[in-house]
């Protein structure tokens, strides 16, 4: 083999991999629950 075609080889698994973590990452998150915004609260200035 070239080493073309050994690089394209190496970053084709790369590529896979970061594509399988990006998509449990997002199973992780997504398994939590509803997501809920945080509370709106008026401040008080102290002026």
């Amino acid at each position: 083999m070239t080493q073309a075609k050994i690089i394209a080889i190496i970053t084709g698994g790369i590529s896979l991999l970061l594509a399988v973590a990006y998509l449990l990452i997002v199973q992780i998150l997504d398994f939590r629950g509803e997501m809920i915004p945080a509370p709106i609260v008026e401040m008080i200035l102290p002026f």
